[in-house]
């Protein structure tokens, strides 16, 4: 790809995030970084703070506005994800001790 169409495609992408965040009212440090592939299997995707991209500058654009709409949601369910791991991991504990406890009452028989 030309160096210089990229560079402008970049430009494109980190003035629609910031636009994007701007609308949201967020205010946290986000990078997009353009990555045109055509052997990608994703358009884009989140990883840590950084977006990745593929493929042209308008499709990149869409897939921009999909995960930055992806991460608030995610970040919003984020809290009650960890609320349900917390109860998953306390049942799985307390039936554990069951099994163990019919398990040493069968044996003892």
């Amino acid at each position: 790809m030309n160096p210089r169409l990229e560079q402008n495609g970049s430009f494109i992408l980190e003035k629609e995030l910031e636009r994007l965040k701007d609308r949201a009212g967020i205010k946290t440090e986000f990078k997009v970084v353009w990555s045109p592939k055509s052997d990608s299997e994703n358009e884009g995707k989140v990883v840590g703070d950084t977006i990745l991209y593929s493929l042209d500058v308008e499709e990149a654009l869409q897939t921009l506005r999909h995960e930055f709409v992806d991460l608030i949601v995610s970040s919003a369910i984020q809290p009650y994800l960890k609320l349900v791991n917390v109860l998953l991991s306390e049942i799985s504990e307390d039936a554990y001790k069951k099994k163990e406890e019919a398990v040493e009452t069968r044996l003892n028989c």
